[in-house]
């Protein structure tokens, strides 16, 4: 496609590259850059406790020798079931080292959900937090995990936090420690070993399998390369030209889960890369988001609408010192307009919107950092990035139109892990379709429209239909069932079930009945929030039940 083709490139901002060069690195090297660059700098700061980045890159050696140790070859999948903690950080990168190929597992996720995702990734290795072993445990036969290493989050906290946790562990009821059998380690033990010494890893080589969802239910893994991963980064770098003075001064808020891609991306890859220091928040709680920003002056928020409309509304924000913001990226859900125009108000920073899914690692699209933001759109391809808008042929539609948008570059995955129908379905010619449906306009600003698939986004996570429909349709009570996503002024949508019951049920299984069931079969951002009772159910002339005239029929109601 010549230049001119792409309108976008007239827009982006001065010093902004049209292509970034791809060093044929592995994606450990930035952490390893940065340690020489700013060995004194800190690079973690955990509730108190502060890594440098000297001490950081030593943790991450020595843990690769612990897991190669333990019998982790090159290609191996380590599954990392951990919040946003040192262990994360010192998991994944240690993975890469020791040539394993990191498996991001949600710690939300239920027996059922963690089992499916250890089967399909074959992970013989998990790194887990003891507060949720017990649903591992429940799994343990089923899976083909040989080696568990286990992580307190009290290994990683400062003294008198360290002693005082265990008591409040206990106080909550949070499971701690482990099973001393075999097949059982402690984190900290295989820090213990002498540090790894970093060999050759191909970039084409496999570093994460992140899973997504599907039209199908069954989440499925995006096998992202070293390569994927470390263009996304230099993209990202490519795209903000302000940033030059923050290397090895910027601070970054690690609220966004790291084990979505966006926060791997965005805050923990591209911040390690830039010798940033790395807030990390265990939970994205907003009360301890501001605490954050006030203490560490933060400069880089990146985070998801949600979180923004929590910021805007914490009380007292107006009088609290959250100026040190220079640039928010708002990605995984639709950005209000209301929402960005607020919190600048607030912050005096730049917050724009993004567009990136787990396929292309994530980041595609982004507004300018310093031109024409707008609003409501997804902004402009990144540097490399190549996008159009096709009809059902594949053929590009005119300037204005809506289509499916389909994107191709250097950040986009190998295919998902074991599925080829699906990788053919999805990858042609190079080019991934995204299955959204959008626009362009004559400045190449992008316009995302819906959804083509009937993905769910609530507060920045992927739920899929389907997944939640197969859940209550194993309650003995369930005759037929529609999960929907509608509207919600916070989540940006919610889970909206809509449920007939088998005659002999009506009258004596109640919506909280259903509640509950879900509750145990799903993770909590799953679980609908509405949940109605209907006599039946619409449908088509062969017999399909029509989500999207619940949806409409439920929007038009206000409900």
């Amino acid at each position: 496609m010549q230049v001119s083709a792409k309108p976008w490139l007239a827009h982006y901002d001065p010093g902004v590259p049209t292509e970034v060069e791809v060093p044929p690195i592995p994606l450990w090297r930035f952490l390893e850059e940065s340690a020489r660059r700013f060995p004194e700098r800190t690079a973690l700061e955990f509730l108190g406790k502060y890594l440098s980045y000297r001490e950081l890159w030593t943790l991450v050696r020595r843990f690769a020798k612990g897991l190669e140790d333990l019998g982790v070859r090159p290609g191996d999948r380590v599954a990392i079931m951990l919040p946003n903690t040192p262990q994360f950080v010192i998991a994944f990168y240690g993975t890469l080292l020791a040539g394993g190929v990191g498996v991001n597992v949600n710690p939300l996720y239920t027996p059922r959900e963690l089992r499916h995702q250890l089967l399909d990734a074959g992970a013989e290795t998990l790194v887990i937090l003891d507060h949720l072993l017990p649903r591992f445990l429940e799994v343990e036969k089923e899976v083909p995990v040989k080696r568990v290493v286990v992580a307190g989050i009290k290994d990683f906290l400062p003294f008198p936090k360290n002693l005082l946790y265990p008591l409040k562990a206990k106080r909550d009821k949070l499971p701690l420690g482990f099973p001393k059998r075999k097949g059982f380690h402690a984190f900290t033990e295989l820090l213990k070993r002498p540090p790894a010494e970093p060999h050759p890893i191909d970039p084409e080589a496999p570093a994460l399998l992140q899973y997504t969802g599907g039209t199908t239910g069954l989440a499925k893994g995006a096998v992202l390369t070293h390569k994927n991963l470390v263009v996304n980064v230099l993209q990202i770098d490519a795209w903000d030209p302000t940033s030059k003075d923050l290397v090895g001064k910027g601070v970054m808020l690690g609220a966004l889960p790291f084990f979505h891609v966006y926060g791997m991306t965005v805050a923990m890859n591209y911040g390690l890369y830039a010798g940033y220091k790395l807030v990390l928040l265990p939970r994205p709680e907003i009360k301890a988001i501001v605490e954050a920003i006030e203490k560490h002056r933060v400069t880089h928020f990146p985070g998801v609408p949600t979180l923004y409309v929590a910021f805007n509304h914490f009380p007292g924000i107006e009088k609290r010192d959250v100026k040190s913001i220079r640039i928010c990226i708002s990605g995984a859900a639709p950005l209000p307009v209301e929402v960005a125009k607020r919190f600048e108000e607030i912050t005096g920073a730049r917050l724009i919107e993004g567009y990136g899914l787990s396929e292309a690692s994530p980041v595609t699209h982004c507004n300018p950092v310093l031109g024409k933001a707008k609003k409501g759109s997804i902004g402009l391809p990144l540097p490399s990035v190549d996008a159009k808008v096709v009809d059902e042929e594949g053929k590009e539609v005119p300037i204005g139109e809506v289509g499916e948008l389909i994107v191709k570059g250097p950040n986009v995955m190998k295919g998902y892990w074991n599925r080829p129908e699906e990788t053919e379905r999805t990858l042609k010619e190079g080019w991934l379709f995204t299955g959204d449906l959008a626009r362009m306009d004559e400045e190449g600003y992008f316009y995302i429209v819906d959804r083509k698939k009937d993905l769910i986004i609530a507060g920045g996570y992927n739920i899929y239909p389907r997944e939640v429909e197969e859940v209550l349709y194993q309650h003995e009570a369930v005759q037929e069932a529609a999960v929907v996503g509608v509207p919600d002024p916070y989540r940006g949508e919610t889970v909206a079930a809509f449920l007939v019951l088998k005659p002999e049920y009506r009258g004596k299984v109640s919506e909280k009945d259903i509640e509950a069931f879900c509750r145990q079969n799903l993770a909590a951002y799953k679980v609908p929030r509405i949940l109605e009772f209907r006599e039946s159910l619409p449908k088509s002339g062969v017999g399909k039940i029509l989500r999207r005239e619940l949806r409409e029929e439920f929007t038009r109601r206000g409900a």
